[in-house]
């Protein structure tokens, strides 16, 4: 063989050899030590389901990225206390930081109890993300929720013209220890400033389990004949049907927080014109990513992720129950998919 025939030869195959890589998708920003990553979640409380909505998201989220990057798998560490308490979510963060976390998100139901927490796991290199409610004087990297103060003046001023802008209001606000909840009253007596002939009778803080929010409501409704409405901080008496047959929509106005597919009769009956959803399936979502984003990604993450409600009327019933599915919410009834 002739030396140029040679060189044509191994020339060709080089060639053939680069350009069979066109189609190789060579995988890029993935360390090449990850193998598993815990993501440790403490909510509120395992019996709202606002927060088995945001477990969802965060779910969904780890599979995702774990199957897009193939050397990472991501494992959700649900630790979030059957009922509210601030003691058991913090002695759990502990228990996390021992048992070897790689990160933990957290939604704080006691501002300095979870403070001491949260610097405790920063403390030994876990980082630390708060979504919902925050605990913002910890280390904790970031935080993904609403601006509670605007919350509660939106909530107010959304009752306000339902109610004609006088009347009797009480305010529903779940745990009175709860640094987001207090905010969101907070905004709801601000609001209530701008309209002279609203006259707040009172708070009323509570367990937040469905059947005690209902109860009191009830209570209070027959306590005050002379109320018109009520500013719910959150929704935890629509989480069933307890109200839905004991509330006369023309004599008393509500305005609620959060829209999940069990809240939903509730508009469509007219009970509740108005509810402002939490989109809560992103508090989990949202965090994953950043996490992720964080600590293995090295990039920059703002300490503060606005996160905007959705206004919820029969207007856009359909929508937004099309988006609930869109979620992995199952169960939602068929013409509300339609409408």
């Amino acid at each position: 063989m002739k030396s140029y025939q040679f060189c044509l030869i191994v020339w060709v195959g080089i060639w053939t050899l680069i350009s069979g890589c066109e189609d190789v998708e060579v995988m890029t920003g993935v360390p090449e030590n990850v193998k598993n990553i815990r993501i440790t979640m403490v909510a509120k409380s395992s019996d709202n389901p606002v927060f088995l909505s945001a477990l969802q998201g965060a779910e969904m989220a780890a599979t995702n990225i774990s199957d897009k990057y193939s050397k990472m798998d991501i494992e959700i560490d649900w630790r979030t206390p059957k009922e509210e308490n601030a003691n058991i979510q913090a002695e759990r963060i502990v228990n996390a930081v021992n048992d070897g976390t790689d990160a933990i998100m957290v939604a704080c139901s006691h501002e300095s109890l979870l403070t001491q927490a949260i610097n405790h796991a920063v403390d030994h290199n876990i980082p630390v993300m708060t979504f919902d409610s925050d605990a913002p004087q910890s280390r904790r990297f970031c935080f993904y929720g609403p601006d509670d103060e605007k919350v509660g003046q939106t909530l107010m001023d959304e009752l306000a013209q339902l109610m004609d802008e006088k009347g009797h209001v009480a305010i529903l606000a779940g745990n009175k220890e709860a640094p987001n909840l207090r905010k969101r009253v907070s905004g709801v007596k601000n609001a209530a400033k701008k309209y002279p002939e609203i006259r707040i009778i009172d708070v009323y803080y509570h367990p937040e389990k469905t059947d005690i929010a209902t109860n009191l409501v009830l209570k209070v409704n027959k306590e005050h004949p002379e109320l018109g409405g009520w500013a719910m901080v959150g929704g935890w008496p629509l989480f069933d049907n307890g109200l839905m047959t004991t509330i006369n929509p023309k004599k008393i106005k509500i305005v609620a927080v959060d829209a999940l597919p069990v809240q939903l009769p509730y508009v469509l009956k007219g009970i509740v014109p108005v509810l402002l959803a939490q989109p809560t399936f992103r508090w989990g979502k949202i965090s994953v990513e950043k996490i992720i984003d964080k600590i293995y990604f090295n990039k920059d993450i703002a300490k503060y992720i606005p996160m905007k409600l959705i206004r919820v009327t029969q207007e856009n019933f359909g929508g937004w129950s099309r988006q609930l599915r869109a979620w992995g919410y199952q169960g939602i009834p068929r013409h509300y998919l339609r409408m």
